[in-house]
């Protein structure tokens, strides 16, 4: 039945109308379904495509999934990439198909978009204490006995407040929770210490309505991380999991969940978890790196693993910005129509790639993005540049999580510029 609905639900995407909402669609296309437009295999340069228009890459896009899914592979690693990045259930149904476990979220609101496209695994990288959302959860579960759902706890009082919320529900099927262990002093959520862990199962042995599936965290917090503190607490990590499997902590499960993994030390991750050692029942190894399905131009660029492991692989940068010069003040400046309401800018500034001309695309050279206003984006330019008003600049974009979110519908395009699907977002 989840299936099915999310089945129809995908289909029903391409039956959307294609209206002003959609901002850098065709205006020509207003009233024309997704479908419809996709199979018109407009070119994002000469379709009528205005700008500012984010686009992603088709074949960087197939090649990130395929990357990932085989390092996954041959590192034993069950995979559940973080759904926040993209809030694109298409893409959801896309990594599935790459070999996820399921897909990780981190808000309420997150959760009722996977399900209402009939994502079955749902890993909920947060501790959940909302009482309508946990009703919400717990009818999902009671309808569904095949909707396997994973959260959080890193307090005795949130498990408290989960008990008792779950219990007003009415829930029949316990909710599984794991313990988050803490990546050090001063970092983000999770528990401080290995007592205080023990003291947060102990607190859900005592509760009806959930269930001790493991133990989990965030590497990415821990304070100065480096390989040497990064291994040190995932070892950690894997240590709690041991110490909870011997004090018989672990009851009913079909498997013991450990998991870690953001998008900067997946390759620890991998390493550390090749140590865990046999326990009472299978271990699902769990990583939720998310940022891989678009890549960057900065950040990840910068910090991705496979800097560091080169022989498997390298993850391609899928996202373009394309914005056109609107002005040439003075030989030094020019500005484009992009700016925060269409690019990153929480890590790092766009990057400026290629122009645009004529058909004829070249290398930005001598150009730098400096600044955004809301609606521009300031331009440096050297005696280099060659750039006129009116000419496209194609510009990289840092951080994907706060890419996708600027954009409702993002045209997926060949090299040649066919576009030859639309990515629906839901933030």
């Amino acid at each position: 039945m989840a299936v099915d609905t999310g089945t129809e639900a995908l289909a029903r995407l391409a039956e959307e109308r294609v209206d002003h909402r959609f901002k850098g669609l065709p205006p020509d296309a207003d009233g024309l379904t997704v479908a419809e437009l996709t199979r018109q295999g407009r070119n994002l340069f000469t379709g009528g495509f205005t700008t500012p228009v984010l686009a992603l890459s088709a074949e960087r896009l197939e090649h990130n999934l395929r990357l990932m899914e085989t390092y996954a592979t041959r590192h034993g690693l069950a995979f559940a990439p973080h759904g926040k990045t993209s809030m694109a259930p298409q893409l959801f149904h896309r990594q599935i198909e790459h070999g996820a476990w399921g897909i990780t979220l981190a808000v309420p609101h997150q959760v009722r978009v996977a399900r209402a496209f009939g994502i079955q695994r749902v890993f909920l990288a947060n501790e959940l204490v909302d009482a309508a959302a946990l009703r919400w959860i717990s009818s999902e579960l009671d309808a569904d006995p095949d909707f396997r759902f994973v959260c959080y706890v890193d307090s005795v009082r949130g498990v408290g407040l989960m008990d008792a919320a779950l219990s007003d529900a009415g829930a029949s099927r316990p909710v599984d929770v794991v313990v988050e262990l803490a990546a050090g002093e001063g970092a983000r959520t999770g528990v401080r210490t290995e007592a205080e862990c023990a003291a947060v199962a102990d607190a859900v042995a005592g509760a009806r309505t959930l269930r001790l599936a493991g133990v989990a965290g965030y590497e990415g917090e821990v304070p100065g991380a480096d390989p040497e503190k990064v291994h040190a607490w995932l070892r950690r990590l894997v240590a709690l999991a041991v110490d909870f499997d011997r004090a018989g902590r672990f009851g009913g499960l079909e498997d013991i969940v450990v998991s870690a993994g953001g998008s900067a030390w997946f390759d620890a991750v991998a390493d550390v978890f090749t140590e865990v050692p046999d326990l009472s029942l299978p271990v699902l190894k769990l990583l939720r790196s998310g940022a891989y399905v678009s890549h960057d131009d900065g950040h990840y660029r910068e910090l991705t693993p496979f800097n560091r492991v080169p022989e498997e692989g390298a993850l391609e940068p899928a996202f373009r910005l394309w914005s056109q010069v609107v002005s040439r003040p003075s030989p030094e400046q020019a500005f484009t129509n992009a700016g925060k309401r269409d690019a990153a800018y929480d890590l790092h500034l766009p990057f400026a790639q290629v122009v645009r001309r004529d058909g004829a695309e070249r290398p930005a050279t001598g150009v730098e993005v400096t600044g955004l206003s809301d609606q521009h984006a300031w331009l440096r330019t050297t005696a280099e540049a060659d750039l006129e008003v009116g000419d496209w600049l194609g510009t990289g974009l840092s951080h994907p999580c706060t890419s996708f979110d600027k954009w409702q519908l993002i045209p997926v395009a060949q090299a040649d510029g066919t576009v030859v699907d639309y990515i629906r977002t839901f933030f």
